[in-house]
């Protein structure tokens, strides 16, 4: 964080500190130092590095083991592992076969991740996107995330300047600027990132709806492909993004024409004439703050927020011959507001921006606290924001603001 933020800042910090900027430095109880020639890491992912989001962590994996001067052959990967028993073996696997820490890098391994440190209290268990450990209390199972919605409300000043150059060129009509989304779930995560997507659009182009589909599938690439197509022919769609996994939605919008904002990593491969630009968490500093704390023999915090001052938060470079003119201008200067702590995603005060109903959203209880009956138990509105991740580092915004209609909702 910056030295010099406002006086009005100091409350969130002393939050947001706790979990965006945790260093190593307390020792954690019943762990030892170890030597970095000793070290063993073991990785679990949900696909391979066909899958974005796996293609992601993995890449990551290997910077971070260069940067501290480790070896490849030190970590121990396993891809294409379900979110079933399947993990909790993987992760048994790992514990037996010498690994200090294991991480796993999908939602639905955390239970599994849960019940291998239970057993298995000398092996650190780190898991991303969950929502657990600090509830769950063991010394020894962390959780971390990153503030993506920033970097999905960058992405979205990207889509709004575009629609604004298909409306200033008589392409559309202000009427006609909706945007599509490919969701995978109605998860939290995946709320939080196409409101805060349809806000960074909103933020400059004041006419824009957005439509969404879910797939129910982190990673399909028929469904991806299918929800896009429908998105563009049936709900006249005009742009899409996505928080789905596959080539599916670049691949539609590329034969269709449609631009198209990505995640997880470029795919101007797949789009060269479409993509515009992505959002992703770059999860290095994750992986070598993980590895400075086991290293060390110190405690990993229990949730980890990486933010875009710890370089979690990025997007790739934008395609100037697709994108609107100004666009990386556009972006640069919120990068600067969201670093001065003066831009927040999901500012309630500011009249017609977030509404439900037609109405400000002025009061909200958040499931931060994950229980069996998925209970609302946080007030998460307050100084004039919607207070995401700061209570926890996983997405917790879960509410269907006006200008977004959700076309399905099984999942």
């Amino acid at each position: 964080m910056k030295k010099f933020l406002s006086a009005a800042l100091a409350l969130v910090i002393v939050i947001s500190t706790v979990f965006a900027l945790a260093s190593c430095g307390d020792k954690a109880d019943g762990f030892k130092p170890v030597a970095k020639e000793d070290l063993k890491i073991g990785m679990i992912t949900l696909h391979d590095d066909s899958s974005t989001y796996d293609k992601n962590f993995i890449e990551s994996m290997y910077r971070a083991l260069e940067n501290k001067g480790l070896n490849r052959d030190q970590l121990v990967l396993y891809t294409g592992i379900d979110e079933t028993e399947a993990c909790y073996n993987t992760a048994k696997a790992c514990a037996n076969d010498g690994c200090q820490v294991v991480f796993a890098d999908s939602f639905g391994h955390e239970d599994f991740m849960i019940q291998a440190a239970q057993e298995f209290k000398s092996v650190r268990f780190c898991h991303a996107t969950g929502t657990k450990a600090h509830t769950v209390k063991l010394a020894n199972f962390s959780n971390a995330f990153a503030s993506i919605y920033e970097g999905r409300y960058l992405a979205g000043i990207a889509a709004g300047l575009k629609l604004n150059e298909m409306i200033e060129s008589g392409k559309i009509t202000a009427d006609q600027a909706v945007m599509g989304y490919v969701g995978a779930y109605t998860y939290a995560e995946v709320m939080s990132g196409y409101t805060s997507f349809y806000l960074g659009a909103k933020s400059v182009c004041p006419s824009v709806t957005m439509k969404v589909r879910f797939t129910g599938s982190w990673y399909d690439t028929d469904k991806e492909a299918a929800a896009a197509k429908a998105l563009i022919e049936t709900d006249k769609c005009v742009l899409i993004s996505q928080h789905a996994d596959s080539y599916g939605a670049p691949n539609t919008c590329e034969a269709a024409g449609v631009p198209n904002i990505s995640y997880n990593g470029s795919t101007e491969a797949q789009g060269p004439n479409t993509y515009i630009v992505s959002s992703k968490i770059d999860w290095t500093p994750y992986f070598e703050y993980m590895i400075d704390c086991v290293v060390k023999g110190e405690a990993i915090a229990t949730d980890w927020t990486g933010t875009i001052q710890t370089g979690s938060v990025k997007l790739e470079a934008v395609n100037t011959k697709v994108a609107a003119a100004g666009t990386q201008d556009a972006i640069n200067a919120a990068k600067a507001q969201f670093e001065a702590g003066t831009l927040k995603v999901f500012d309630t005060a500011k009249d017609n921006f977030i509404t439900v109903d037609g109405k400000k959203l002025e009061s909200y209880l958040a499931d931060v606290d994950t229980d069996a009956k998925f209970e609302k138990d946080t007030e998460v509105v307050k100084d004039g924001y919607f207070h995401e991740s700061e209570y926890r580092s996983a997405p917790y915004f879960d509410v269907t603001i006006d200008g977004i209609t959700l076309i399905n909702t099984a999942f």
